[in-house]
């Protein structure tokens, strides 16, 4: 499977022997530099690029292009290189763009010798630089790796290398640029831009050739991509410039709907709906636009109903004050015929906006209908077929389900609550007696029981979505008091530590987490995130606080509060299970807190505004069905994943 990275995300090599192909839209320099177990270049000797395009594992392109394809052998390279980055940029004095903002987004996969994609990057949000450092691979604990880096230099290639520590920069980018300049001739130009009749033409019909590399190699043959997934750049890339047809995943413009697979809907009739339904770059993602899709459609369909009705009723009163404001209308029939004039035109007005409000839900529910079945783990619900299917996955997923939204205008028709991933805010499970209709009912210990097998739900759900050991849970339970909500993440062995008690253990695990908040900062504001001690582990922190304040003092507090607003840029994130009104015995300290966190509950309550419609979603929490062992098959797969394996 093709990792399609972001910025900063990283992917394991499973080969040594790989290829790098780069394709831009117009011809770029391309190179590579080498570097050290502490990034540093130690000569020219340890660059590659057009005018020394062969260094020992690795060759580079002879000219400027807009494709190229760099070789690599990770185990033919120097004893002492830790590091391979690939550098880009842009020819000079040769009258073409000067910044890469007014070209297509370069698109970089690293490939396999056969050509299979191992990972692919596109490098958007260019703009007035003329040099950018597209990726790196680099060894890590005996692993090589590569990372999507897409950093990017106004000051052009000599800014760039001088940035990487190499010696006179300024003379070695000169005579790049000077051996590209004569050697441009040769470059391969990307083919012109398609005209409004060519837009039309089916692709594979009628479409440009493809443009073959530089090296007069055509490349290999790629299998056909399928229909209901396309695999093309993520949104976002910049728009305009021509299209290379050398590469089909490369696009400058937003990604086309995915063709139907329903037949059409007969005349008079709705269409039927179809799971993926959207655009986007993958399965995935069509599924997650399609979800929010959904509920921006269920929030404009209810808001145009309840706004109908409010008129509705509004109109009424207006006409009922006109007739009433004569004192001759008020006796005798005619102030009750004009009542019920009144009446019936509400009731008609407001029949009509209910008939369509009940078409929309009746499409939105079919719509639900065929998406529900055909999530995958990360959005689907614990009820779906997919989790006893599942495999602890190699890559992050976009978005997390946290939960379902509905309305009361038809509360069987659930939308599921979706977070992007890294998560960008922590949460707050209420665990205190809400207004809600079931917290009503319930006494406080059983929903401070219900509020921590929440959490330990969500915790489950993450653990489930990370590769294995990019993702640990840590819990600070410092009475003890949810031992049982906790039995699965224990038996299982998926937590990085038994659950912390007593004060004693509340303060050794903020210590902990805060000082890997602190050196994790300290290593990215000095550009050294390779150099962290090996304690410290560098995958996603989740840390789960029970039954807060109980257990903690003022220095304790200070560190939550650092986690929480610190944390999530570091990796570390904070879901507090506690009561509102026991957390306000620390007075407004902790409103802060309080904001800056995504409050859930461990029942249903509508304490969700939509600022957007004006709105109070109901949020519905992730359920077990009943005597389902799910939750502990998916722990159990976890856990054997982390384990590490014998030889």
């Amino acid at each position: 499977m093709t990792a399609e990275l972001v910025r900063g995300q990283n992917h394991t090599l499973p080969q040594t022997r790989l290829e790098i192909r780069v394709s831009a839209g117009t011809p770029v320099v391309a190179g590579a530099t080498l570097g050290d177990e502490n990034g540093t270049v130690r000569g020219t000797e340890w660059i590659a690029h057009p005018g020394s395009p062969q260094l020992p594992g690795l060759e580079v392109s002879r000219q400027a292009a807009a494709d190229h394809r760099l070789a690599v052998d990770l185990d033919a390279l120097p004893e002492p290189v830790h590091r391979v980055t690939v550098l880009l940029a842009l020819p000079t004095g040769v009258g073409g763009p000067v910044r890469f903002g007014a070209v297509a987004s370069p698109f970089v996969a690293v490939t396999g010798l056969d050509g299979t994609e191992i990972a692919t990057f596109t490098l958007t949000g260019l703009d007035t630089e003329s040099a950018v450092t597209a990726l790196e691979l680099y060894r890590r604990q005996g692993a090589w790796k590569v990372r999507a880096v897409g950093q990017g230099y106004a000051g052009g290639l000599d800014a760039m290398l001088a940035d990487q520590g190499v010696p006179r920069a300024a003379e070695l980018a000169h005579s790049i640029q000077d051996s590209v300049t004569r050697a441009m001739a040769r470059s391969v130009a990307p083919p012109p831009p398609r005209t409004p009749d060519a837009d039309r033409v089916a692709p594979g019909a009628g479409a440009p050739a493809p443009v073959p590399p530089p090296d007069g190699h055509r490349p290999a043959p790629q299998p056909p991509e399928p229909i209901a997934e396309p695999v093309t750049p993520p949104p976002g890339a910049t728009t305009g410039g021509p299209i290379n047809y050398a590469h089909p995943r490369r696009q400058s413009a937003a990604p086309p709907p995915p063709p139907p697979t329903a037949p059409p809907a007969e005349p008079g009739r709705p269409a039927q709906p179809v799971a993926g339904d959207a655009t986007g770059w993958s399965m995935d993602e069509r599924l997650y636009n399609q979800i929010w899709g959904m509920f921006e459609d269920l929030a404009r369909t209810t808001a145009a109903y309840r706004s109908a009705v409010d008129f509705a009723e509004s109109r009424m009163g207006q006409e009922l004050d006109r007739t009433l404001s004569d004192p001759r209308s008020r006796i005798g029939g005619a102030g009750d015929r004009a009542r019920e004039e009144a009446r019936a035109k509400r009731d008609e007005l407001t029949t009509r906006a209910r008939e369509a409000l009940d078409r929309d839900l009746a499409q939105l529910a079919a719509e639900a209908a065929v998406v529900e079945p055909a999530l995958p783990a990360a959005f689907a619900g614990w009820d779906n077929p997919v989790w006893h299917a599942y495999r602890v996955p190699m890559e992050i997923p976009m978005a997390l389900r946290i939960g379902d939204l509905h309305l009361p205008e038809n509360p069987a028709l659930h939308i599921p609550l979706l977070v992007r991933l890294p998560l960008e805010r922590g949460m707050w499970i209420d665990s205190g007696r809400t207004t809600s209709d079931a917290a009503v009912m319930m006494d406080s210990a059983r929903l401070r029981s219900l509020a921590m097998e929440c959490a330990v739900a969500h915790a489950a759900r993450l653990l489930a979505v990370y590769p294995a050991d990019e993702f640990s849970v840590h819990v600070i339970d410092p009475a003890g008091s949810a031992a049982g909500a906790l039995a699965p993440l224990v038996r299982s062995g998926a937590l990085a530590g038994p659950p912390a008690s007593g004060a004693g253990g509340v303060a050794s695990v903020l210590a902990h987490l805060t000082r890997r908040v602190d050196l994790v900062q300290m290593a990215i504001r000095a550009g050294a995130a390779d150099s962290l001690p090996p304690d410290v582990d560098t995958g996603e922190q989740l840390l789960i606080v029970n039954d807060f304040p109980h257990g903690f003092d003022d220095r304790s507090v200070t560190q939550l509060r650092y986690l929480a607003d610190e944390g999530p840029s570091a990796g570390v994130h904070l879901m507090m299970v506690a009561d509102r009104e026991d957390a306000s015995a620390y007075g407004p300290v902790l409103d802060p807190l309080w904001r800056s966190l995504l409050r859930v509950t461990p029942v249903a309550d509508d304490h969700l505004a939509d600022p957007w419609v004006g709105h109070a979603w109901t949020y519905e929490p992730p359920r077990m069905p009943p005597g389902s062992l799910v939750l502990e098959q998916v722990l159990a797969k976890v856990a054997a994943a982390r384990r590490p394996r014998r030889p």
